[in-house]
């Protein structure tokens, strides 16, 4: 189903349609010890503590042009962060004020502004590993919601170029709707056939994608998964020289596993 482009509406009152995006990125890695392991985690949190990702998520509210009106963060112990800001509508660029209306990749990270109010973005990092295979992942969990005109997957090619995923999964949904001058309901006020079609090039080239949308309720997803493997990018404190023949086989074999269950939202068996 193709949904066409709507013209633009002469609203009564405020644009109530709420537009959700929805960001997990995953990290795999193998550490071969305990000690590794713990300095993964370390690292991990590093990285990825609670002013950086305010940083990130600063820059995405400038992406969709709001204004913050409040930041609350915060480092857990023994580890991940959260973040969340609640921002406002930001001033209008007339130039740019329909942006959001064609399928295309956002700025990295020129500003677009447009209208916004009673919105919020909030971002989860979860740490953790495997109790016995030598595997440790990191979530980052990004929703970026917004009331009025412009859709939030402006800040997805942005998004995806903060954070060297293996893995993302991507879902967008717009929900309630706005009424015309004359009272007519619109329940979505944008043309989107794919989120594929708001990621650059770059990461259309890097990753494999399947979509599963439901076009009549106005739910999108999309999940990425990268095309090239190689283990020297999933090894910690370690390299492939490192590594014996066969158990750089076992391990490509775990990590591998790993991901394609993150990827398929499903558990496979050993065989």
């Amino acid at each position: 189903m193709e949904i066409k482009s709507i013209k633009k509406l002469k609203l009564h009152g405020f644009n109530n349609l709420t537009k959700t995006l929805s960001f997990n990125m995953y990290d795999i890695c193998y550490t071969k010890t305990a000690e590794d392991r713990n300095a993964y985690i370390e690292y991990i949190d590093e990285q990825y503590n609670a002013e950086r990702l305010t940083n990130i998520l600063t820059n995405v509210s400038n992406i969709i042009g709001a204004n913050i009106l409040n930041i609350a963060k915060q480092d857990y112990d023994p580890q991940g962060a959260s973040v969340t800001i609640l921002v406002s509508e930001g001033p209008v660029n007339e130039n740019l004020e329909h942006a959001s209306d064609n399928e295309s990749p956002g700025p990295l990270p020129d500003v677009v502004v447009a209208h916004l109010d009673k919105s919020h973005i909030t971002v989860h990092t979860y740490p953790e590993y495997h109790p016995d295979e030598g595997i440790s992942t990191f979530r980052a969990d990004i929703d970026v919601s917004t009331c009025g005109h412009i859709s939030p997957l402006k800040a997805l090619n942005y998004l995806i170029h903060s954070f060297d995923a293996d893995i993302m999964t991507i879902d967008y949904r717009v929900r309630g709707f706005t009424r015309d001058i004359t009272g007519k309901k619109f329940f979505i006020d944008h043309k989107i056939n794919s989120i594929q079609n708001y990621m650059g090039g770059d990461s259309k080239d890097r990753y494999h994608m399947i979509d599963v949308n439901v076009y009549q309720e106005n739910i999108f997803h999309t999940k990425c998964i990268l095309k090239e493997f190689d283990l020297d990018n999933y090894l910690f404190g370690i390299t492939k020289k490192d590594v014996q023949p066969g158990e750089k086989k076992k391990i490509k074999k775990r990590l591998k596993k790993e991901m394609d269950e993150i990827f398929y939202g499903r558990n496979i068996p050993k065989v």
